[in-house]
């Protein structure tokens, strides 16, 4: 998918990140039993003069923009494979 850069696990980064426009949603992986368990933060990033910031707080013009995201990680994780750890 458009906008989405799987990201390196070794350096405790998120898996995939997935981006429209300043918001994005960091998915993280866990190993457990059952095998992986995922989590998602959602940033949005913007430019304080010159310096450039993240928040994670959202006005009412990103909400829809977080739904979006919010599905297409829901999807990501959906066709990771599961595998149990032996």
């Amino acid at each position: 998918m458009k906008n989405q850069t799987p990201v390196d696990k070794a350096n405790k980064q998120p898996v995939q990140k997935i981006r429209h426009g300043a918001v994005s949603a960091s998915i993280w992986s866990q190993d457990a039993d059952r095998g992986p368990v995922f989590n998602v933060t959602f940033q949005g990033s913007y430019r304080d003069e010159d310096t450039w910031k993240d928040s994670t707080s959202f006005g009412r013009n990103n909400l829809l923009v977080i739904s979006l995201i919010a599905a297409r990680a829901f999807e990501w994780i959906g066709n990771q494979p599961s595998q149990p750890k032996r």
